[in-house]
């Protein structure tokens, strides 16, 4: 399996260097040459297996430059009951009518951001190990993709984490877990702005291939297809638990919907590329918060990205992303998977502020199966408040925003898995708003809000960055 860029100027690489490399190399983002398929029997075929045995399975048809042997080994030590509470790793549970919750917040940060960074981290140093380099990750998170990077990338030989995030929009929680840490490896950087910011100057630096390369940068927010390609196990996961009870005879046709909360499109990504491989997925829900561009688009095929002074400071914050950067990827699949078209459309966007698809909208259903809404406080607030009261589970603002969402594209007989963002322990406010229930965090991280707290506080200043990048970088 090779990979390439979306805009056409990458020479073909495979999957350990796709994973050191994030942004491709002519700015674009990198994909498979093609999606593998699977078939019904080989899905089957899988449904006794583990969750780490199903993750060796599903990556294998990506990582072919690994062997099993060692990408085994890798699953098994990201997917341990050391890292994750529950027995399933990702249980799956009803909620309400056909709607059921698939729990990807079991791992260290509480997130499920943990599912794809698990594994990224022990890939990450497999790979660097074998090709004796460094690696200096340059990060953006609006919640909880830092905590996962950095609590599956601390200590890890030969690497190291420059986290921006944007200050004083994440939860007390969020930030707690990302400012306590005491690694020498890890680096912590409140950026003046929104996420959107943080993302554009990670982008300025990977853009430079020179600085890339002098000082080994890497990234693994989810433009890293790393991460996409470890989210579309537990698409494959969650649909063997839905169709478990479902007669052998009609197993092979029996479609799900998911609902994905969405922010950089990296998540429901995933899921897409999952329906592509051949899972039988009916729809794609994405569920948006009040910064709703995707939702735009997908409503009315124009892509329209806000600057940062129109990106709203939500109760959902993870979400709070006017740019999503994973959108290029689904582009390229609507645009027949042809660089030049792309490229085209983000020239387009570049002189514009926006790209035209409207022409290409009626395939976003039919051929694709995307659909969207949109959340806002009072749904949170409400959707939070009907759950406890219905079924005694607390829910956090994101995945409620999805289960409001899901609501709004029920169909009879067609299950609707919903995937969970984080615990609701990391949001206490919106849920004591909801519910009048004061949530404590779980046992194991008692403390966490009283300890001190290490980060440094930046400008939005790209020459600033690359200083202190370049100044306390991990050296080959």
């Amino acid at each position: 399996m090779k990979y390439f860029s979306t805009r056409g100027g990458m020479a073909p690489a495979s999957y350990s260097e796709i994973l050191l490399e994030g942004l491709a190399t002519d700015g674009g983002l990198v994909v498979p040459e093609t999606v593998p398929r699977v078939t019904p029997a080989q899905i089957e075929s899988w449904r006794g297996l583990s969750y780490p045995e199903l993750a060796t399975e599903v990556l294998g048809l990506y990582a072919t430059d690994i062997s099993r042997e060692d990408l085994s080994r890798m699953c098994h030590a990201a997917y341990s009951s050391e890292n994750f509470v529950d027995a399933a790793i990702v249980p799956v549970t009803p909620l309400e009518g056909e709607i059921s919750l698939v729990g990807l917040s079991e791992g260290p940060t509480l997130a499920f951001k943990d599912m794809a960074m698990q594994f990224l981290g022990q890939a990450l140093e497999h790979v660097l190990s074998t090709a004796d380099r460094a690696l200096n990750i340059v990060g953006a998170t609006s919640g909880d993709t830092g905590s996962a990077a950095e609590y599956a990338l601390r200590g890890k030989a030969g690497i190291s984490v420059f986290m921006l995030s944007p200050q004083g929009r994440m939860s007390d929680f969020q930030r707690a877990q990302m400012y306590s840490l005491t690694d020498e490896n890890i680096h912590n950087i409140a950026l003046e702005g929104v996420f959107d910011d943080c993302q554009n100057l990670i982008k300025a630096l990977s853009g430079d291939l020179e600085f890339k390369r002098e000082h080994d940068l890497g990234t693994v927010n989810s433009i890293n297809l790393g991460r996409i390609s470890a989210q579309m196990v537990y698409y494959f996961w969650a649909w063997l638990r839905a169709t478990d009870a479902v007669a052998e005879a009609e197993r092979a046709t029996f479609e799900v919907s998911f609902t994905v909360p969405s922010g950089n499109f990296g998540n429901i990504l995933s899921g897409h590329l999952a329906r592509s491989m051949g899972l039988p997925i009916r729809r794609l829900v994405l569920a948006a918060n009040e910064n709703n561009v995707l939702d735009d688009f997908f409503r009315t095929g124009v892509y329209a990205p806000r600057a940062a002074a129109e990106t709203y400071l939500t109760s959902s914050p993870s979400m709070d992303i006017s740019k999503a950067s994973n959108l290029e990827r689904f582009i390229f699949d609507l645009l027949g998977r042809d660089p030049e078209r792309l490229a085209a459309a983000w020239r387009e966007l570049d002189e514009t502020g926006q790209i035209d698809l409207t022409a290409e909208l009626p395939r976003f259903v039919s051929e694709f199966g995307f659909e969207s809404g949109t959340s806002t406080h009072a749904d949170r607030v409400a959707t939070i408040r009907s759950v406890f009261e219905t079924t005694g589970t607390l829910l956090d603002p994101h995945t409620a925003d999805g289960v409001k969402v899901a609501r709004e594209h029920l169909e009879p007989g067609v299950p609707m898995l919903v995937l969970e963002t984080a615990k609701p322990a990391k949001f206490p406010e919106i849920v004591f708003e909801a519910t009048g229930e004061r949530i404590g965090i779980p046992e194991h991280l008692d403390g966490l809000l009283e300890l001190p707290q290490h980060v440094t506080d930046m400008g939005n200043d790209e020459a600033a960055l690359r200083a202190f990048v370049a100044e306390r970088a991990t050296k080959r």
